[in-house]
């Protein structure tokens, strides 16, 4: 391959990658602006100074999109879930710890859409997704490390991993519907959920 073609291959690559990164970015401004069901694809073509055919390249529907959207945020969180596991030394600090950290990204990553949209909907993706999947690993992970050193009844590890999942995207969604968003209240009501709902558990096999 010569030296021109090899710099029109990386030129497309590039290419490719700037435009879905304009896309999604688009997204996340029109949804925060007009909520996720009143805007079409056509909104977020526009935002983005794209060709209509140009979007259909990398995404079939406003769905998709979200769902990318999704993604990417949990994709940057599994390793912020993986390095906490490792700086608290029991289940309740990890707890609190992990609750904190996802309520501040969950603040964070909709900031300008709060700011926009003080009444609006938040939409919550809930199909399952290897990114998705990979936060769920690793919250399933740490329960069963706390089981196995004696820290947590010995539970359902699936189900008390989808539960203090399902918590804590829930809560989200309420808190980021609050003016102010108070993160500190969130993180105080899910952990005392949480682990007050530990205490409640009878004993079972762990599913491992």
């Amino acid at each position: 391959m010569s030296q021109v073609a090899i710099l029109n291959v990386g030129k497309r690559a590039q290419t490719k990658v700037q435009n879905r990164t304009a896309i999604l970015d688009a997204a996340r401004e029109v949804f925060g602006e007009m909520g996720y069901e009143p805007c079409t694809v056509r909104d977020i073509i526009r935002r983005t100074g794209l060709a209509a055919g140009t979007f259909y390249n990398y995404f079939k529907s406003k769905e998709e999109v979200f769902a990318a959207l999704a993604d990417d945020g949990a994709r940057r969180f599994a390793p912020i879930l993986k390095s906490l596991r490792s700086q608290n030394a029991d289940f309740d600090s990890f707890v609190r710890a992990a609750l904190m950290a996802y309520f501040r990204f969950l603040a964070d990553e909709h900031q300008q859409w709060a700011d926009r949209q003080p009444a609006e909907d938040h939409l919550q993706v809930r199909g399952q997704t290897p990114e998705m999947e990979a936060v769920f690993s690793e919250v399933r992970a740490a329960i069963l490390d706390e089981i196995a050193r004696g820290g947590a009844p010995a539970a359902d590890a699936d189900y008390l991993a989808g539960a203090c999942i399902a918590i804590a995207r829930e809560v989200g969604d309420q808190m980021l519907r609050r003016r102010p968003v108070d993160v500190e209240g969130a993180v105080a009501f899910s952990t005392a959920l949480i682990l007050s709902g530990l205490k409640g558990l009878p004993k079972a096999q762990s599913s491992q």
